[in-house]
């Protein structure tokens, strides 16, 4: 980057927050560059400027509120579709988990603005991550991400429902792992394992519509169940299905 581009652009690039935050925080006052505050939207800057944020605006992201979800079969991730509800409907007081040491509780505030950070398909199940804060957002799916997710996918071959691991060729695992392509693209190199005779493990670094069910389409598989069990470095653990909890303070992902 070489040219002046706008200052909300270069903050989101930065992973400073996100660009409907940076327009906020513009307008308010709460944005220097080079130690002088700019307050005017579409203003640009060149690739050197050193940016910062005011205690406000720094107090302001501390709130946002992102929630780690153990979403259940029938909802979908984001908006409502085919009359099946979007998963944001289970954040309510009732359904917070118990076992949420973090001692934050919920109230009304946290639904404002609050998006799925990635799509857990509508037939599956695990760790859906929803948060108020862009950059969490970009950090799970931006397109520069490479935060992983893992994925424990239980599958039949053909007529064989026990003991798949014993009837499906090597070979075939190994194009999961590498070899396949979606949507005319090349996938990424993914890491795959039997974790019992009937389920595999995976672990991607990307996130295509309903890529694991596809990709084992491609090599005869049958995903019967999908649970995502982890995203980067937080895992689902003992939060039970319909449940959600805060993402801790002293958490990343």
């Amino acid at each position: 980057m070489t040219e002046a581009i706008r200052l909300s652009k270069r903050m989101a690039e930065l992973g400073l927050c996100s660009r409907r935050e940076a327009d906020e925080f513009i307008a308010k006052g709460w944005v220097k560059v080079d130690g002088v505050v700019v307050d005017v939207l579409g203003s640009k800057v060149g690739p050197d400027a050193k940016i910062t944020l005011d205690r406000h605006a720094q107090a302001s992201q501390r709130e946002l509120a992102t929630i780690l979800l153990n979403k259940p079969v029938g909802y979908v991730s984001g908006q409502a579709e085919d009359g099946y509800q979007p998963a944001v409907t289970l954040i309510q007081a009732a359904s917070q988990w118990a076992g949420d040491a973090g001692g934050r509780r919920f109230s009304l505030a946290v639904l404002r603005g609050l998006a799925p950070a990635g799509r857990l398909d509508i037939d599956s199940t695990g760790l859906l991550v929803l948060t108020q804060d862009g950059r969490i957002a970009r950090q799970l799916i931006g397109e520069d991400s490479r935060i992983e997710k893992e994925y424990l996918v239980r599958v039949s071959y053909g007529k064989v429902v026990a003991n798949v691991r014993e009837a499906f060729p090597a070979d075939q695992l190994a194009r999961l792992r590498h070899g396949l392509s979606l949507d005319g693209k090349p996938l990424k190199l993914a890491q795959v394992e039997w974790q019992n005779p009937e389920q595999l493990r995976f672990v991607l670094k990307e996130g295509k519509k309903r890529q694991i069910r596809r990709m084992c389409e491609l090599v005869g598989l049958k995903v019967t169940a999908l649970k995502r069990v982890r995203m980067g470095r937080v895992k689902l653990g003992e939060l039970p299905v319909g449940k959600w909890r805060f993402l801790g303070e002293n958490e990343r992902f």
